[in-house]
């Protein structure tokens, strides 16, 4: 057995260049590189270990792939960074990144909570204090009086799909395994997590050259089972007003062309989730559009009456299903396409498991000879060209003598190219855009909104446009952000300026939480907290923070252009598209012109007992609207539907 003698660091960097991904036949090495913030606890570990990789490919030494080091100016975001670029890569390649010990490890934990609800593939690499011990108590290290073994990276555990502490070097080997095993699943990936404490990282051992050999992990697409397909086909011919949900899982199967084939066979509309928007381009004859709490009047009607409701790789979160309120036939029933049995088991629906293009293509073929009535396909496509409608007039508010975000929505996607994507994340913006952005490519729609975390577009926006560049392909990437998120984290733009990676960025400026605001409002909290203002003696309701957002994008080295309305947006955009560096546009909404809505519904608890009379009418709303919220537990499975209520 052949060995060679490398500290862990170097043998972790050595292992993660090895890693190939293969789906359909298609090859890719799995990490495209490592992002990293170097402090006392990985400087001399990984740090030392990128530098080794970076010099040997620079003098020649190494041809083949290396591990490319990125460097970061906030631990959270690039763990963002990463999550946008596995996400736009449909989780067939990530990042490595690295953190110190303390307050870099634990910057990385509201992205690793990110990672495991979207299920999205990044791997972690914190600093941890000393093995050995024979320094404690170290700098940044958390002494627990109860235990030896807690560091602040017990922190990730309960937001990691995988962790581990690799306290001596011969554990590395079934770490790093364990890891990929995860990292490549589609069903258990998210976050994973290796501790490496400090002095480890630096020690060397004689590891096994088998270890650093080119290494495949297959992704297969499990197909639904025979007995399985045969419930799920005979729920989907029993449907009158059927609807189909689609949700990311459809995108990142790649399974848009099973789903438009499912859809042009069968007559069935088909609604979207925000992670399964694009799934069909709007203007499909199919396509009724967002569903939910954030959905279009077209999709949540359908979804009012459908009888069966095919969910193809959603998860059901409270706002894909309005807080189970939005499917309310009182006998409707649900087939859950998923590869994730945790998914393909709610709503208590006949279970399809296996992956969603593969599953698509055994649907279609098994209800050959059947289509939804021609009555409720008619009216799917009626309601969603009103719906349609209706967005444009919003696109066309002229409203004065500050726009509605809705008016700049409109221009930003009429002008932006069908291959261009959007990224958002928070506030009120991935509603808006959810309901009312017209997307025509399977990738031209990113917004994260399984965590929807503040902060997330710019340095999100980043690894997006990073994975486009790696794949070849012609976008741009369109960060929509409101000044509480830019304000939350927007230092990645120094990133995407050294990196030489342009993004086009759009900074709605309504200077405060636009978004809660308004839930604030309907809940009878009044928007307390919500506004940039200064203090008075009556509390923060003076006049508006003299906040110049635009003054400190161009200091972190953006081309900045001032708009004051959208007739100067859609010029300032053309200009931004032909920039060759990131271009950040700034401009002011009015936050009261809310953009159209729906009449669902999101289950957000008021105070039951209050002295303000707003918050009691509120409280009566609140419990009107509890009413109609359904368990979903009648069982699907039609070889049990007797079964009581």
């Amino acid at each position: 057995m052949s060995t060679t003698r490398l500290t862990v660091a170097q043998a972790v960097v050595r292992f993660l260049e090895a890693q190939h991904v293969e789906r359909d036949g298609v090859e890719t090495p799995f990490f495209a590189g490592c992002w990293g913030i170097f402090g006392h606890g990985n400087v001399a570990g990984v740090g030392q270990a990128l530098l080794e990789r970076e010099v040997a490919a620079r003098e020649g030494q190494e041809q083949g792939h290396v591990l490319r080091y990125h460097q970061a100016r906030n631990e959270q975001a690039m763990v963002h960074a990463a999550v946008g670029y596995a996400r736009h890569r449909d989780r067939l390649a990530a990042f490595a990144c690295t953190a110190s010990v303390g307050p870099g490890a634990t910057n990385m934990v509201t992205g690793a909570a990110l990672a495991t609800i979207n299920r999205i593939p990044v791997l972690l690499l914190p600093g941890d204090v000393f093995a050995t011990r024979v320094s404690n108590p170290v700098l940044q290290e958390l002494e627990d009086p109860t235990s030896m073994d807690v560091s602040v990276n017990d922190c990730f555990k309960p937001v990691s799909r995988f962790w581990d502490r690799v306290n001596r070097p011969e554990q590395l080997p079934l770490s790093l395994l364990a890891a990929m095993r995860v990292l490549t699943d589609p069903v258990e990936t998210g976050a994973v997590t290796l501790s490496l404490p400090q002095d480890v990282q630096a020690e060397a051992w004689d590891f096994d050259d088998d270890l650093f050999a080119r290494r495949v992990w297959h992704v297969a697409r499990p197909p639904v089972e025979d007995a399985a397909l045969a419930r799920a086909v005979a729920t989907i011919r029993s449907a009158q007003r059927p609807l189909l949900v689609a949700g990311g899982g459809t995108i990142y199967s790649g399974a848009t062309d099973a789903l438009r084939a499912f859809a042009e066979a069968t007559g069935v509309p088909v609604a979207e989730s925000q992670a399964g928007k694009g799934s069909l381009p709007y203007d499909h004859p199919r396509s009724v559009g967002a569903v939910g709490a954030t959905g279009t009047t077209a999709a949540n009607a359908l979804a009012a009456e459908a009888d069966v409701v095919v969910g193809v790789g959603t998860r059901w979160s409270d706002f894909t299903s309005a807080s189970k309120t939005v499917f309310a036939h009182p006998d409707v029933r649900f087939v859950n396409l998923n590869v994730a049995s945790v998914d393909a088991h709610k709503l208590s629906a006949v279970v399809a498991q296996g992956d969603a293009r593969r599953g698509l293509v055994q649907l279609t073929e098994s209800l050959a000879g059947w289509s939804a009535p021609d009555a409720h396909t008619a009216r799917a496509t009626e309601l969603a060209q009103e719906w349609d409608a209706t967005v444009q007039r919003s696109h066309d508010l002229g409203h004065a003598p500050l726009p509605a975000q809705s008016e700049v929505l409109g221009v930003v996607n009429r002008v932006s190219r069908p291959q261009d994507v959007v990224v958002c994340a928070a506030g009120s913006m991935p509603g808006d855009l959810h309901k009312m952005w017209r997307t025509r490519d399977r990738k031209g729609y990113h917004v994260e909104y399984g965590f929807s975390c503040m902060g997330y577009e710019i340095a999100g926006g980043l690894g997006v446009k990073m994975a486009a560049l790696d794949t070849g392909e012609d976008r741009d990437v369109v960060v929509m952000v409101g000044d509480g998120s830019y304000l939350m984290m927007s230092q990645e733009i120094v990133t995407s300026v050294q990196e030489g990676v342009k993004l086009i960025v759009v900074l709605v400026q309504n200077h405060g939480f636009a978004s809660i605001g308004a839930l604030s409002e309907s809940l009878g909290s009044q928007r307390f907290g919500t506004r940039y203002r200064y203090r008075t003696e009556r509390g923060l309701d003076g006049d508006v923070l003299p906040v110049d957002l635009a003054a400190n994008a161009a200091s972190l080295g953006a081309h900045v252009i001032r708009v004051s309305g959208v007739d100067e947006l859609e010029k300032a955009f053309a200009e931004a598209q032909a920039a060759d560096v990131t271009t950040v546009i700034h401009v002011e909404t009015d936050p009261t012109v809310p953009a159209p809505d729906s009449p669902a519904w999101w289950d957000v608890p008021v105070a039951e007992t209050s002295v303000l009379e707003s918050t009691r009418e509120a409280r009566t709303t609140y419990e009107q609207n509890k009413q109609r919220q359904r368990s979903h537990l009648r069982p699907s499975d039609p070889h049990t539907e007797e079964t009581p209520s």
